[in-house]
């Protein structure tokens, strides 16, 4: 099962990409229908609204006048934690059991208009953004759902910035164009990447890792620290540390387009309890890999790992697994401080990665040096 969490600001245009998907076979699990369903008359929901707001906010019918309770809600910051309160905890409960109802092998969209509010997106091995300029969203929201202007700029002021749902992003589908247009960027999306990403999955096969060596990509630091933030809301307590580690993790080098992430554990029985998680969020277990390559003068035996890899195409990832204290794990942290401080061993290890020649003789020497400069400077991890 995959599920994918997908949101956007009011107006930005999430309900077209929620229907196409649903089009193409996704269970979508709409956090707005859920939300309205749970304060209907004869609730629960509805009861704590009543207790918390009072009876104005019921209509002649006694179904809740939205206007009514928006009006007083949003209209500071106490109240409209309150109104959260009540309805989150409810719409999370329907949620799970709309989820537990669904197939092993189906893709679970979860529409959540507040996934970025709410902290939500570590929860998901995909997220997806759907966003278009505020003075559009203006203009949409009057257009075709009624709002004054004024209120649809209050609502939208509520609602997380752009940058925060930047950070979080795994995908950003704009839709400053036309409803069309917005329409194929989805399905696009849908059969190149969601759909594989769940294959990928189901028969717990990662993405091959990309071997040409790219220039340096700024951005690689933000997509490590998504993938962090997943992983440790996925390992919590069992994982001592997380940490990006790789020539991704060393500011301007180049490097093969793939995130290395270090997942420090206790042991490699703690390494094993982690595996169906790690499946659920995304990284498959590659059960071929057990090992690094143990260097000179060390126990080979404490160079053993676990080794996952992401199963979504559209972001490379690596999970190495290892234990505290092992020489692999200090190693891994020590050679992203060592390259990082050294600008002329950058230099060298990038003519090494593009050459032809075996790059083992080359760490073996690196080893050495590394902890010689830790040593020197009193490196400590």
């Amino acid at each position: 099962m995959l599920r994918i969490g997908l949101t956007g600001g009011i107006g930005a245009g999430k309900s077209t990409v929620s229907a196409t998907f649903s089009e193409c076979g996704g269970i979508v699990v709409d956090g707005d229908v859920i939300s309205r369903e749970v304060v209907e008359p004869g609730t629960e929901g509805l009861t704590k609204l009543v207790d918390a707001f009072g009876s104005h906010i019921l209509l002649p019918d006694g179904a809740l006048d939205r206007p009514a309770l928006a009006s007083i809600a949003f209209s500071d910051e106490d109240k409209r934690q309150t109104l959260n309160g009540i309805v989150h905890p409810l719409v999370a409960t329907r949620r799970s059991e709309l989820i537990a109802a669904a197939g092993e092998d189906a893709v679970i969209v979860e529409d959540i208009p507040l996934l970025v509010e709410s902290q939500m997106a570590p929860m998901f091995p995909l997220v997806i953004i759907v966003n278009a300029d505020p003075e559009v969203r203006v203009k949409r929201l009057i257009e075709y759902r009624g709002f004054s202007e004024a209120d649809a700029r209050a609502r939208i002021a509520m609602q997380a910035t752009e940058e925060q749902r930047r950070l979080v992003a795994d995908v950003w589908l704009d839709n400053s164009g036309s409803s069309g247009q917005l329409v194929e960027k989805a399905r696009e999306l849908w059969y190149q990447r969601i759909l594989p990403f769940s294959h990928n999955l189901a028969t717990r096969t990662p993405v091959p890792s990309p071997t040409r060596v790219v220039p340096a990509d700024p951005t690689w630091p933000e997509q490590a620290r998504r993938i962090l933030a997943r992983l440790n809301t996925t390992c919590g307590h069992r994982a001592v540390r997380i940490d990006h580690i790789g020539s991704t993790a060393v500011p301007g080098m180049d490097a093969k387009d793939v995130i290395d992430i270090q997942v420090t554990v206790a042991s490699l029985e703690v390494a094993d309890e982690l595996a169906e998680d790690l499946l659920r969020s995304g990284y498959p277990r590659v059960e071929s890999i057990t090992s690094d390559v143990p260097k000179a003068g060390t126990d080979i035996t404490l160079w053993h790992k676990r080794f996952h890899a992401s199963g979504d195409p559209g972001r490379p990832t690596n999970v190495h697994i290892r234990v505290d204290g092992w020489p692999n794990q200090r190693f891994a942290l020590l050679f992203v401080d060592w390259l990082t401080a050294n600008p002329d061993v950058q230099a060298d290890y990038r003519a090494v990665k593009r050459s032809a020649a075996s790059k083992e003789p080359w760490f073996l020497d690196a080893y050495r040096r590394a902890w010689v400069w830790a040593q020197s400077t009193g490196w400590d991890g």
